[in-house]
């Protein structure tokens, strides 16, 4: 598909101004030249990317599909000259962090408040990652820190501090039959309808073990984004069961009239670490690692109370 950034950025400004005069006003350029450039863009596509609803052009599927590209594309080109003006200014003052298997952040809060106290004025940005990868993420220095529990096959690349284990459990509706067990067996998985996260898509090069007992054999698996309300409603709507980490699923049993069972006679548990890059780094981002390690070090999130 011949499609240019200029193009994203003619979809970008007249999905926003909604007419070509107003987005030609943002662009710098005339009207008839950025209807020209409309004109060949669809000509090449062989499909129009706006309708005209009134005096207005509003994008259409196409267009719409062609604008999340945008949003995407634009939105890197600018956090990238930002960061690259900051390495020319030497203000290189920022936090890239991101957390692995993770929608939910309630340890967050108290880990920032803390950070913020001994470093104010640093930038915390809370990143994803493609295909939820972070250590190659941190090796092409997209991210500072990362939260991993899946070890990567080039881990050995980057400095791990161990933080704390947490228990995977077994989710269903609470007058589920499974709902009164003492704890589940890779047996009684077999043949059983799974809701998961999409990063657990057999189909995935690589794929990721699933989070059961060795041996188990599981029915249908539907995997869905990663959105632990959707999962869980999947769940509370009777459209199979679900593993979570048992802080994530903890906050959704009264409200979704959920029960959690246990994985095991000894709980399926993973372990978290603080993941970095090697050698020398700013001041601040040893700080934020040490609020980090401070506040989740050997302390599953919410157990407590405190994060």
């Amino acid at each position: 598909m011949d499609v240019d950034l200029r193009d994203l950025e003619l979809l970008h400004a007249t999905a926003e101004a909604g007419s070509l005069t107003a987005a030609a006003e943002r662009l710098y350029v005339s009207q008839p030249a950025l209807s020209q450039r409309l004109t060949r863009l669809e000509s090449r596509l062989g499909m129009r990317v706006f309708d005209r609803e009134g005096r207005r052009l509003v994008p259409n599927a196409a267009g719409r599909r062609l604008l999340a590209a945008a949003h995407h594309v634009l939105g890197e080109l600018e956090s990238a000259s930002r960061d690259l003006r900051e390495l020319r200014d030497g203000r290189d003052r920022r936090v890239r962090f991101t957390a692995q298997c993770s929608t939910t952040f309630p340890w967050l809060p108290p880990v920032l408040r803390a950070f913020r106290e001994r470093a104010p004025g640093i930038e915390v940005r809370i990143e994803t990652v493609p295909d939820d990868a972070p250590v190659p993420a941190l090796l092409a220095d997209q991210v500072d820190v990362a939260l991993v529990t899946k070890i990567d096959a080039q881990a050995d690349k980057v400095e791990l501090v161990r933080l704390f284990e947490d228990e995977m459990t077994a989710v269903v509706p609470a007058g589920h039959p499974w709902a009164s067990r003492a704890h589940l067996t890779a047996r009684d998985f077999d043949g059983v309808d799974l809701v998961l996260y999409d990063f657990y898509d057999q189909q995935r090069i690589p794929s990721l073990h699933l989070p059961l007992p060795e041996g188990a054999r599981p029915g249908r698996i539907t995997t869905m984004p990663v959105v632990t309300d959707l999962v869980v409603e999947m769940v509370a709507g009777g459209q199979g069961v679900t593993v979570l980490p048992n802080w994530v699923a903890a906050p959704y049993v009264a409200s979704h009239g959920l029960a959690l069972v246990r994985i095991g006679a000894r709980p399926l548990t993973r372990t978290w670490y603080c993941a970095t890059r090697p050698g020398p780094r700013p001041p601040h981002l040893d700080v934020f690692v040490e609020e980090l390690v401070a506040r989740l070090g050997d302390r599953e999130p919410g157990r407590d109370g405190t994060a």
